[in-house]
């Protein structure tokens, strides 16, 4: 039973390949209906993981690479085809090189740091699959959504900067913490000598 939120999650990794293949050979409808599929069971997994106790510590780290390769790859095969902005495309993929590039200088100092989802990153996830699901559903059916297009890359811009923002502030935070309220490399000063250790 542990095992199905964890299959489904696959699944989606799964469908990664496919939205790509069918954005790239211009199969927008079944483009857009995988990609909601997938937003589907990403709702179907997490519900199942909570309602019946079935969270794994393979499904914590599972789930969110699976979301994040779905979307960079949409991103990414959007901008190829020029249905997305090639500066936000960018931008997107590179708020998400630096995280992951923080986590792993942080491994290697000796202070790994787990990055949890912040509000910022929250709404920052969700403006980023409204805009692709817009955009593939655009393309897809001819919604005539230029405008609505233009008005949410605005905005996952400005929500994916302010993230990155976000995450770099704790990142740093975290990296200069001992633990005892001061910052790495400052040493306190020597305590005054006692009487035996003064010198006449």
């Amino acid at each position: 039973m542990h095992l199905v939120p964890n299959l489904i999650t696959i699944a989606r990794l799964i469908a990664v390949p496919i939205v790509i293949w069918a954005i790239a050979t211009h199969d927008y409808d079944t483009a857009f209906w995988v990609f909601v599929a997938a937003g589907i069971s990403d709702a179907v997994d997490g519900y199942l993981a909570k309602r019946f106790g079935l969270e794994t510590a393979l499904g914590a780290h599972l789930d969110p690479l699976a979301d994040k390769a779905l979307l960079v790859s949409v991103y990414v095969t959007c901008g190829i085809i020029a249905a997305m902005p090639v500066w936000l495309v960018v931008l997107v993929v590179s708020r998400d090189i630096l995280i992951v590039g923080a986590v792993v200088l942080a491994l290697v100092m000796g202070r790994p740091v787990e990055m949890r989802p912040l509000k910022i990153s929250k709404a920052n996830t969700f403006a980023q699959i409204l805009l692709a699901g817009v955009v593939l559903a655009d393309l897809a059916h001819g919604l005539g959504a230029g405008g609505v297009r233009s008005g949410l890359a605005f905005l996952v811009a400005g929500l994916t900067g302010a993230s990155a923002a976000a995450y770099v502030v704790e990142w740093l935070g975290h990296m200069t913490d001992t633990g005892n309220g001061e910052p790495r490399g400052v040493s306190r000063p020597a305590p005054p000598p006692t009487g035996k250790d003064r010198t006449t």
